[in-house]
């Protein structure tokens, strides 16, 4: 990638962080105060992340060699798998800005088509998990609420019933996604929406063949390669059960809880509900206002105290602040003259 178009990334990562950080809404004393309350634990959650890029990574890396030899090194997926959230996490949409930064960088190494499918493959995989990870989450919360642990009023039952019904349908799609592809049938859909349809229709016809082909190698990922297929989802989904210590960090900062196990998994539900509260709200920047109302909500549920739902929310914050900022800065180091020429 020219590093004229790296530095456009760059830039425009680095406006929406500032732009986040003027509008986080907390007193510069009580971020500190958290910050210090969080003490030693606030280094293992920033650890906790290394370990859960590295799964990221490799299960990308485990996509790549799907479909061939894999000729980028790991740290470099690694630094393309951190750089890539951090630009998710600070573009709205998200997919606005990781997915067309690796697939410029990664094209170098294994071509356009490799580097887009492989992408696209990791996205939906990651996706695919996460809806595998709130649908165990309301089998937890049933079998907890059977035993009296936790409430289950009309209100949560419709909850619990919605969350049912969006899980199925994304896990249905994904699944007929893998099976035939999705490319070419998402660029139909573009070419439906007002504005949208000219650009569509022209990239659909210019790139007919391209498309074709990234789609059967969507496809040959589930159907001719399903051992890179189960050992990329086992990672991604152990992953997000992994991110689960995030909050369980925390939770025992304030004794919340019954008990280790108990905790862990009140830990699990509260970032379950959280996580998807934010997607749907994936148009936000930063997922900016959507994670701190998750937060006080699932908190709220669990039977915890405001004050404890704030204290996640902030130091969830400082977290993906601190990150966005590593990603962006990796973007600027590793790059060799040959992939800045190209």
């Amino acid at each position: 990638m020219k590093n004229k178009t790296r530095n456009i990334f760059f830039a425009f990562g680095l406006i929406a962080v500032i732009v986040m950080l003027f509008t986080f809404k907390v007193s510069f004393a009580q971020l500190w105060a958290d910050i210090c309350h969080a003490g030693y634990w606030l280094w293992a959650i920033l650890g906790l992340w290394i370990v859960l890029y590295v799964m990221n990574a490799w299960t990308w890396r485990i996509i790549i060699q799907g479909s061939g030899d894999c000729p980028i090194p790991f740290w470099k997926i690694l630094k393309l798998t951190i750089t890539g959230f951090a630009l998710n996490y600070a573009t709205p949409a998200g997919l606005m800005g990781g997915e067309p930064y690796k697939i410029m960088e990664l094209k170098t190494y294994i071509g356009t088509q490799r580097a887009t499918s492989s992408v696209l493959l990791f996205a939906m995989m990651h996706i695919f998990a996460h809806f595998w990870f709130w649908a165990t989450s309301i089998v937890v919360y049933v079998i907890l609420a059977l035993y009296g642990l936790l409430p289950l009023g009309l209100g949560m039952m419709l909850v619990l019933l919605f969350m049912l019904c969006f899980c199925g349908g994304g896990i249905y799609l994904f699944i007929r996604g893998y099976k035939n592809g999705m490319v070419v049938k998402l660029i139909r859909m573009l070419s439906h929406i007002p504005g949208l349809k000219k650009w569509a229709r022209s990239f659909a016809e210019n790139h007919k063949e391209d498309l074709q082909k990234i789609d059967r190698q969507i496809s040959e990922l589930q159907s001719q390669n399903q051992k890179s297929f189960y050992a990329s989802f086992a990672l991604e989904y152990v992953g997000r059960m992994f991110q689960s210590f995030e909050i369980y960090f925390m939770l025992l900062l304030f004794d919340a809880g019954t008990g280790g196990g108990l905790t862990f998994v009140y830990a699990f539900l509260i970032l379950s509900f959280t996580s998807l509260f934010a997607n749907l709200l994936f148009f936000l920047p930063l997922q900016l206002g959507g994670r701190e109302g998750g937060f006080a909500m699932s908190v709220a549920q669990m039977g915890m105290t405001a004050d404890i739902g704030m204290f996640v929310s902030i130091i969830c914050r400082v977290r993906e602040l601190f990150w966005t900022a590593i990603g962006l800065l990796l973007m600027k180091v590793g790059n060799s003259s040959e992939e800045t020429k190209n």
